[in-house]
Formats: structure tokens, sequence, C-alpha cells
């Protein structure tokens, strides 16, 4: 009798760790926070978010130049001039040369008198109270939503997107470009992970995949199943054994993935379109990749992580290491804006990043683990222009603001992803409570962090 292993080893794929959600303990599916569907958007909206990983340096992305303390006093080796600096025609706020692609998106004669579709916005001063200065606690709190809950692996992007009707039979509702899946996209309901599509395939011909796959049986764990589906959707081998009631529809679940995905490859090889050009690199294909995915395939969400962040040593002022890595970021966000022009309006592309760094340069020409980060959101409904880094929100010491080092935040990132939720996706505001444990309370307790910066239309 075929058994899961002897399949998969037919199938030619080892990708079923890449779709499991983690398995913590016994108990590990009781811990869903979900509450039911709730009347979420069209369904026509999709998200890219980018994982910046390791803290990115806000201060020498996004360049408080009017503020009198920011001078090669405190940063010697990585100040930046007004005149190599890119003006954001606040006249305040500018970008790090590096990031000069963006400023095709950024432009727009209202901003900075250059004629563009002003669809970028630049969010300073993004973090939570009580900022975790932990690469691992800090990337907890962001992705599972719940600053100051380090057990909760269950991530906040994820709940949002589990609460839209029909996600639990999307065969390809998103997926996460990476060698392992995003905190933020984990829950009960599994999504895929994978650092390229040809890995989440199975071997042979589209036609020799469907034969492999076969058909569910007519009925929940009969024996009339054949192929992958058959052994997946049919009656466990051990009954009762641990984990069979997530492992069986999990099968089910990754053979409809990758089946999708085959499906979009089998399409032919990709070409960005609209003169889009994307890095050369592994950051580079995988956005090509999502945006292949997001014309080819049901998905709404996709995810990638671009490390490099942790600019401790030898972090370069024009060139070096982070200004290549923002040069980077800077390209991809250029190419997705041009190759997804056609459905740009219903878009929206996100970075984040765990927390900023030292306003002061420490002494191996670099930056330490900070406080508020700098967060860029684009897309066709995107209200372009600076938000926190003005002379009316940035008060005299701001780079100083917490313990002395310090830029502190001056807005949660819990109300920028609510922003998005509720303006993007039409999101009820009652249910944000939801999807980020402990929202209200917060927004209670802090409303000056909680009040949205309208970004979007």
């Amino acid at each position: 009798m075929l058994n899961r292993r002897d399949l998969l080893r037919t199938g030619g794929l080892a990708a079923l760790g890449l779709i499991m959600p983690p398995l913590t303990g016994p108990n590990f599916l009781a811990r869903k926070l979900l509450a039911g569907p709730i009347g979420a958007g069209t369904g026509a909206k999709k998200m890219i978010f980018i994982w910046q990983r390791g803290g990115n340096d806000a201060v020498n992305t996004v360049i408080p130049s009017g503020d009198v303390d920011y001078s090669q006093v405190i940063r010697p080796s990585l100040f930046i001039s007004d005149t190599e600096a890119l003006d954001l025609g606040n006249g305040f706020a500018q970008l790090h040369p590096a990031l000069d692609p963006l400023m095709e998106i950024y432009n727009h004669t209202s901003l900075n008198g250059i004629a563009g579709p002003g669809n970028l916005a630049v969010l300073h001063r993004i973090g939570y109270p009580e900022q975790s200065r932990s690469h691992f606690s800090a990337q907890q709190f962001w992705e599972n939503g719940v600053p100051g809950d380090e057990t909760l692996d269950e991530g906040f992007i994820y709940r949002r997107f589990a609460n839209v009707p029909g996600f639990p039979d999307d065969p390809f509702p998103g997926a996460f470009l990476s060698d392992a899946l995003a905190l933020s996209m984990r829950g009960p309901i599994p999504m895929p992970a994978f650092p390229a599509t040809e890995d989440y395939s199975f071997s042979g011909s589209l036609a020799e995949v469907e034969r492999f796959l076969g058909a569910l049986p007519s009925t929940p764990g009969g024996t009339d199943g054949s192929g992958f589906y058959g052994v997946y959707g049919g009656k466990p081998d051990m009954e009762g054994g641990p984990y069979r009631d997530a492992l069986m529809p999990t099968g089910v679940k990754l053979g409809e993935s990758v089946s999708t995905v085959q499906q979009a490859l089998a399409q032919g090889p990709y070409v960005p379109e609209n003169g889009a050009v994307y890095p050369n690199n592994t950051f580079g294909q995988q956005l090509a990749e999502i945006a292949m995915l997001l014309k080819r395939t049901p998905a709404s969400l996709l995810g990638v992580n671009i490390g490099g962040w942790d600019t401790h040593t030898g972090q370069g002022r024009i060139t070096g290491a982070h200004p290549n890595i923002l040069d980077d970021l800077a390209q991809g966000i250029q190419a997705l804006s041009r190759d997804l022009q056609d459905m740009w309006e219903d878009t929206i592309v996100v970075t984040v990043s765990e927390f900023g760094r030292t306003s002061i340069e420490n002494g191996s020409s670099g930056t330490d683990h900070g406080a508020g980060t700098a967060m860029f959101v684009a897309g066709g409904n995107v209200i372009g222009g600076v938000y926190n880094c003005d002379p009316s929100t940035w008060e005299a010491g701001a780079l100083f603001s917490e313990n002395d080092r310090y830029l502190a935040a001056n807005t949660d990132f819990r109300v920028v992803f609510a922003e998005i939720f509720q303006q993007h996706f039409g999101d009820d505001p009652a249910t944000m409570d939801q999807f980020m444990p402990g929202y209200d309370l917060a927004a209670a307790q802090y409303p000056g962090l909680f009040t949205q910066l309208g970004f979007l239309t």
C-alpha cells in the first residue's frame, strides 16, 4: 500500500515542511485567535510586504536634515549633506541618495514640484511603546502584533487574511518567498513558503503532475480517491496518531497550492512589463516571482525577506553595505510599481523592519540597535508624502528622545496596519483588536501613538 512518505518521494517533492505550521506541542491548534469570518474587502486587493531583517538605520534612510542635531558631530563617517541627499520637498526630510529609484514613485508636483504619480508614503518614527532592542523579541512583536508577548506564534497578518470569506478553501491565497514561513503569516491554516517557485513543484510535466495528484475521495475520509489527494484526503494511515487532524488536510492543501504554482509556471517564462528591471540578485528574482504569482494565481498576500540591515560596523556612507541594500530595496519597489501597473490601484507594497538604530554613530563606523524605524508604503491609492518627519511633528531633541540615544516612535506600527486593513481592504475598524489582540487597550493608553497618519485614500 502506498504511504505518504513513498508518495512524496515518487512526486519528487520535499516541500511538505515548507507549508506546515510549526508543531509546538499537542495543543498548537488550540491557540487560535480567530472569531469567525468578517466583512472584508472585495478580495481583489493585494498586499506585498518586504521584511528588512536586522534593524534598518532609519536616520540614514529618511534623513531629518532639518534637525540641527543631525550633523557630522554625531555621525562623523555617515553624515550626508543636503547637496548629496534626495530632497522630498517639505523643507525638512531627505532620502539617502541610494534610494533614488523611489523618486519615480514619490514625485508629484504637489510634493516636490516634479511630475509623477505621488504613490509613495515615507513614514518615519514608527514603533511601539517600550521598544525591544533584541532582534528575536522585536521581530516577534512586529509579526504577532502583540508587543510584549514572546510566546504567541501566530501572525497578525495571517489573522487578517484568514478572516476573509473563502480563505480556508483558497488553493493558493499567498506565500512567503523564503526557506521558512514568516511568523506574521503563520496560523492554523497553513500557507506555503519557498525560496523560488521552481523549488515548489512536483517533478514531471503538467499532465504527469495531474495524474500524480489524482482525485479526492467522494466523501471525507473515503477510500475511493486516487494519487496524492486520495492518500491525504482519505483514511488516515494511523488512526488517532499525533497531529493526524492537522497533517491530513495540510497534505491536501499542499497538493492544491503546488498545482496552482505549477500551472502558473506552465504559462512560460515570466517577462516583466513596462520596462521593469528587478535587482540582479536573489531578492530581485523573488520580487519578480511575486509579480508573476500575483498575475497568474489567486494570491492576494505575498512576502519576502531582504537581510543585511544589522550594520554595527562599516555601514557605509554613499557607498558600502547599507547604501547597497537601500539601492536593492529601491530598485525592487520601483520595478514592482512598473510591472504591476495593471493592478497598481489594487496593490499595496509595505516595508517593515524591527527597529531603527542609534542616532549617534558608534566607534566602528556603524550604528547599534535603536527604537523608532522608517517604513515605505507604495500603491495606487497611497497619498504620497512624508509623515512624522517635518517641522510640525519633529520636536527639538527628537534624535535623542529615547534613552538619550534613540529616535522614539511617534506612531505605533499597529495603527499603520490598521489604516491599511481599513482603507485598502475595507475592514471594519472594530476588528483591529481581533487581528492585533490588545489593540484597543493600547490605543486607549497611548492615544498619541494611535492616530492614523492618513496616507491612504
